[in-house]
């Protein structure tokens, strides 16, 4: 049934209410979360006709994956070897033998690389979510003999939220800080022709296009229906899940594992409805159930065990990924995977209080550390790390350099020109409206390096000479100290428009000068439980615990901890999505 030109408003809301479940009532799979791994299992084996029940203990689905650009790296799909049919899985198995090692099972890396595109051409042939392709998205690490510049990467489609009618309001709204106008989310494409607005008339004719359906939304809709990245992923899977009569309980907590010897049967459920009162259910599952809780990063005890020192106040990731579904199975026999290179994934991100008391965590990926006119200094003004690197690789770096030298905070700091170019964080291009950023500290402002530094309590003599010499690099375009700018992934984030000899280096020069404080933030979880590949759970013996699966973050990370290219959580979270459906199902039709 493809269903990508077959799409119609749906004409019904979906009951998110656990009392349309029978006590003891049975389905063939229950899947535990609804990110896009969870959703993936959810939707897979709805398509093969099964009965599923999708449990999401937060009020909205989508998980971190609604919040998320949903960048999906799944080689070898025919979206991705149409603009690069060079690629191979032999290429693949190389890029990552390199990059990850024996840091992660090579037999679960392969099953990946084999099921990958049969996870995407199913979801694309009998779904709502459609994919795209970028011609320029490299691998991180695009030194290492197999990756590419392009076609591993793959992307979701925007969607246009008013398909799902009285549904819209259940995908997760996304994070304020990365739409623009008040609500309107934006992608890469939007950003390229709204700061080109003026320049040509495609850019202009495209902005005001956008810019004229956000307004009419907020007329008629009680948020923007333009969905793009992230929020477009989940709404085109909630669409095709609720098309095909699935089964979906939001506010509910799963409770327990229904567990005889070593065989899950079913949880048990508790949702608290509106006034107060609670309504409990046991269910029974033919298939199993399926843990894509998102991983244990709002653990207590769990992230001060795995990651000490971070603060859960710096973690951009969704509210509800708590870890108290892994509890259930650690307490089942799971295990948590080891040998990592760490125990999550980290970008540095910046924090602001939001006039509603809450906390903006804003990750820095790619829009400014490692444009021209920016560097990023420790607590005694200097240099420790390549701007350029890979957000991940630049969390590690800020925690390894803390153990010797103060740099948690660190200091991203700017001259005038690249403010007014790229923006720094949460403040936006074109450096208007710096009033309120100066004023509760998220932005500090000098009229000389030495009054920054002053605002920044770090040394000027030292930050002076670290500006002073970095100068002379960008004016050369070679960093000597930390090589930025020399692989083709970091020229790609860099500004091919600028006019030194490298598009990663620009000399700090126009006052006044900025910083924005840089925290390391956990993006998501690398450790889990183990899993073979059919994601099915093992045990402390190695043994199958039958009927309990996991993705996502819930399941321990095929990278191993390492972040070799954009998309390798969502991407693996879809295919072992796929495959844990596909054995569920089988096993329910035994």
């Amino acid at each position: 049934m493809a269903m990508r030109d077959t799409l119609h408003p749906l004409s019904h809301r979906i009951s998110t209410d656990l009392s349309q479940l029978e006590d003891n009532d049975t389905v063939d799979l229950v899947v535990i979360g609804s990110g896009g791994a969870g959703f993936s299992a959810a939707l897979n084996a709805s398509i093969d006709g099964a009965r599923v029940l999708l449990v999401e203990r937060m009020a909205h689905v989508g998980g971190t994956t609604a919040w998320s650009a949903s960048t999906t790296w799944v080689p070898g799909t025919q979206r991705g070897l149409e603009v690069n049919p060079d690629d191979t899985p032999e290429r693949v198995a190389t890029f990552l033998n390199q990059a990850v090692g024996e840091r992660s099972d090579a037999k679960l890396r392969q099953a990946f690389i084999d099921n990958g595109p049969h996870a995407i051409a199913k979801l694309e042939a009998n779904s709502a979510l459609q994919f795209q392709v970028r011609m320029l998205h490299p691998d991180y690490l695009s030194e290492l003999e197999g990756s590419v510049l392009r076609g591993r990467a793959i992307e979701p489609q925007p969607f246009d939220g008013k398909l799902l009618g009285a549904n819209l309001p259940l995908v997760r709204n996304p994070i304020p800080e990365f739409t623009v106008l008040g609500g309107m989310m934006v992608d890469r494409d939007d950003i390229f022709h709204l700061l080109r607005l003026t320049e040509t008339w495609k850019s202009f004719s495209y902005s005001v296009r956008i810019i004229v359906r956000h307004f009419l939304d907020q007329l008629l809709h009680p948020r923007s229906t333009r969905l793009v990245m992230g929020n477009a992923m989940i709404a085109r899977m909630l669409y095709s899940y609720i098309q095909r009569d699935g089964l979906l309980v939001t506010n509910t907590e799963t409770t327990q594992l229904l567990q005889e010897g070593n065989v899950i049967q079913g949880v048990a459920l508790q949702q608290t409805l509106p006034d107060g009162s609670v309504v409990r259910r046991t269910v029974r599952s033919k298939g199993g159930v399926v843990m894509a809780s998102g991983g244990f990063n709002r653990h207590a005890k769990r992230r001060a065990d795995l990651l000490p020192g971070a603060q859960e106040a710096w973690c951009p990731a969704a509210p509800g990924h708590t870890g108290r579904a892994q509890d259930l199975a650690l307490q089942a026999g799971a295990q948590l995977g080891t040998g990592g290179l760490s125990h999550a994934f980290w970008a540095p991100v910046s924090t602001r209080q939001r006039a509603d008391g809450s906390t903006a965590v804003f990750p820095h990926f790619v829009m400014d550390r490692g444009k021209p006119g920016m560097i990023t200094v420790d607590s005694n003004g200097q240099r420790y790390v390549n701007e350029s690197t890979s957000y991940h690789l630049f969390g590690i770096a800020m925690q390894a350099h803390h153990a010797t030298t103060p740099s948690v905070p660190s200091w991203l700091v700017c001259d005038a020109g690249a403010l007014k170019r790229y923006g720094i964080g949460m403040v936006r291009p074109g450096a208007k409206g710096l009033a309120p950023f100066l004023a509760d500290g998220y932005l500090k402002q000098g009229a000389t390096m030495a009054e920054l530094a002053q605002q920044l309590n770090v040394p000027a003599d030292k930050l002076k000479t670290t500006v002073e010499h970095f100068n002379a690099f960008a004016d050369n375009g070679v960093d000597e100290d930390f090589q930025r700018g020399t692989t083709d992934y970091q020229r790609a984030n860099g500004d091919a428009s600028w006019h030194g000899p490298n598009p990663c280096l620009g000399a700090l020069r126009e006052g006044p000068f900025y910083a924005v404080a840089l925290y390391p933030g956990d993006i998501g979880a690398a450790t889990g439980l183990v899993t073979d590949g059919d994601a099915r759970v093992r045990n402390a013996q190695g043994d199958v615990i039958d009927g309990l699966y996991a993705v996502g973050n819930d399941m321990h990370s095929i990278m191993g901890g390492v972040y070799p290219a954009p998309g390798i959580t969502i991407g693996p979270g879809l295919t072992f999505g796929y495959l844990a459906a596909k054995h569920a199902v089988a096993r329910a039709r035994q």
